[in-house]
């Protein structure tokens, strides 16, 4: 097991620089203000629909009071017509109704509670928000700008780094040169000593060669007698 916990560590480790070398802060802190005003929508829409059935209760509420008043205008009218039967159920209904209303005014004041929740979490929640836009706004133009240094650092780095291997590459041909015209000189002097054959043209061959040996000691020698008569006389 504790090879296999070590090798999920590397693992996850690798996956996670991965996702840092490919990840955009500013696609991120885009995509976290889009989910945060999604909850704000709902939130609002909590609101609304909390708002509409509130409504729909006071509605309700008033046509139970309308059918109240109904009720005990009918009551009275059969009492003077002698109908207590009718009378006592126009009044049993108003009781019921009024019933009804007593709940629905309780049901009214725990939505409207409801309500009052929700509209003081939708304007704590938009202020967070604004707060989040802004910020978020500043630290993309922040990374932004540090992107573009370093995109022009980089670039400058790039250019430095290729007139160094420029240098290197002139640095290497005139070696190259000097080398070549070091290795010609010496095959010139090891064909003019007669060590290598002049096979570009020349016409001297061994016996050419030896004949100009030999003018070249008779030239020495007769200098040399020369300047002994001198020291003579």
């Amino acid at each position: 097991m504790g090879l296999i916990d070590r090798m999920n560590t590397v693992v996850k480790a690798k996956i996670n620089k991965i996702l840092n070398k490919f990840e955009d802060p500013r696609e991120t802190l885009d995509y976290s203000y889009e989910k945060q005003l999604e909850l704000l929508q709902n939130v609002k829409r909590g609101v609304a629909e909390v708002t509409t059935a509130k409504k729909r209760l006071e509605l309700q509420k008033v046509k139970l009071e309308q059918n109240i008043q109904k009720l005990d205008e009918q009551a009275r009218s059969a009492l003077k017509a002698g109908r207590e039967d009718l009378a006592r159920i126009a009044l049993e209904r108003k009781s019921t109704s009024q019933a009804e209303i007593e709940s629905l005014v309780k049901q009214i004041a725990d939505i409207a509670k409801e309500q009052e929740k929700l509209m003081m979490t939708e304007k704590s929640l938009s202020a967070k928000i604004e707060t989040f836009r802004s910020t978020k706004e500043t630290i993309k133009a922040q990374y932004s700008a540090a992107e573009a240094q370093v995109k022009i650092t980089e670039s400058v780095s790039g250019i430095s780094e290729e007139m160094s291997d420029v240098g290197l590459a002139v640095q290497r041909a005139q070696d190259k040169t000097e080398g070549m015209k070091a290795r010609a000189s010496a095959l010139d002097e090891l064909v003019e000593s007669g060590t290598l054959e002049d096979v570009t043209g020349g016409t001297k061959d061994d016996i050419d060669r030896e004949l100009s040996k030999i003018k070249s000691k008779s030239d020495v020698d007769e200098q040399l007698e020369a300047i002994k008569k001198e020291m003579g006389k």
